[in-house]
């Protein structure tokens, strides 16, 4: 029987055997302080209360997933050291894409050392950062992709679908740099067909093997209730553009309308077309593999 002063609950058969379940997406955030200021005029925290490290754990357990990457969120500031801090102390649970401010003096030389800090896989950018709105088209950190190649550091991308032709140009020019397209490039704000009424922008993209896709958040982009079936006419384009070892799955889990565990059945159990193999590698292996997170 479980006991809760362990590592964790019992893992299912068929996890113990093939499949390691690992979120792509998940925020924790502490609280803002005048010493530690979120991101100026920006309140848009998924929750009213901070969501830390012991709560997002007690919901893994719960939902069976083995381990997620931490994604700092922008509004709560430029801050990675609630994630690394969870990575420290839990380095078989979590790992980081952490943040970085593109346009501080210092930002060229902390980049070239990024993965040497503890729990550090890669970055993540968004363009819904008011720093960063007009930063791919008018190319003010252009020097980020041929250091970030340079130094083995993986990005993760939250942009709108326009914005993806400029990513194309990205990764043409830098094919040693891995990138990642968050949420499947969803219309911010919308949803159902709405939210993915453009999404032939992305799936230009799968030509470049240097790009994947996280299928992050998808309950939340639905109108309907679990298990969320208007969504999945878009997983299935995405899976049979990049195929299942570039595409990964994510919950985003604290603005989810759902449970942990929902978000995690959505794919293993609801997406028939998926083979036993398609969900080892979406699901977790496909991830690890790409940002180097050895499982």
């Amino acid at each position: 029987m479980w006991n809760p002063a362990n590592e964790g609950p019992p893992i299912p058969a068929e996890n113990q055997i093939g499949m390691n379940i690992v979120d792509s997406q998940v925020h924790v955030w502490a609280v803002a302080t005048p010493e530690r200021p979120w991101s100026t005029g920006q309140h848009r925290a998924h929750r009213p209360v901070p969501f830390s490290k012991e709560d997002l754990l007690r919901e893994m357990d719960a939902a069976r997933v083995h381990r997620a990457v931490i994604v700092p969120p922008w509004w709560a500031g430029e801050y990675n050291d609630v994630g690394l801090e969870a990575a420290r102390l839990h380095p078989d649970r979590f790992a980081v894409m952490g943040l970085l401010d593109l346009v501080a003096p210092s930002a060229r030389e902390r980049l070239a050392t990024w993965r040497r800090q503890s729990g550090m896989l890669g970055l993540r950018f968004s363009s819904q950062h008011p720093k960063y709105q007009s930063a791919l088209a008018e190319r003010y950190i252009d020097w980020l992709w041929p250091a970030a190649e340079k130094a083995g550091v993986p990005i993760m991308l939250s942009v709108s679908p326009d914005q993806l032709c400029l990513v194309d140009h990205i990764a043409a020019r830098h094919s040693g740099l891995k990138l990642i397209i968050d949420h499947l490039a969803r219309d911010f704000g919308k949803k159902d067909a709405e939210a993915f009424a453009k999404m032939d922008q992305l799936l230009v993209l799968a030509k470049r093997p240097n790009i994947a896709v996280k299928a992050s958040g998808m309950p939340a982009y639905a109108s309907d209730g679990y298990p969320y079936r208007s969504v999945h006419p878009y997983i299935r384009r995405a899976y049979d553009a990049f195929g299942p070892k570039r595409m990964f799955w994510g919950s985003d889990f604290t603005k989810l309308p759902c449970t942990y565990q929902k978000a995690t059945t959505m794919f293993t159990e609801e997406l028939e077309w998926l083979t036993g193999e398609d969900k080892e590698w979406i699901m977790g292996r496909g991830l690890c593999e790409w940002l180097g997170w050895k499982l």
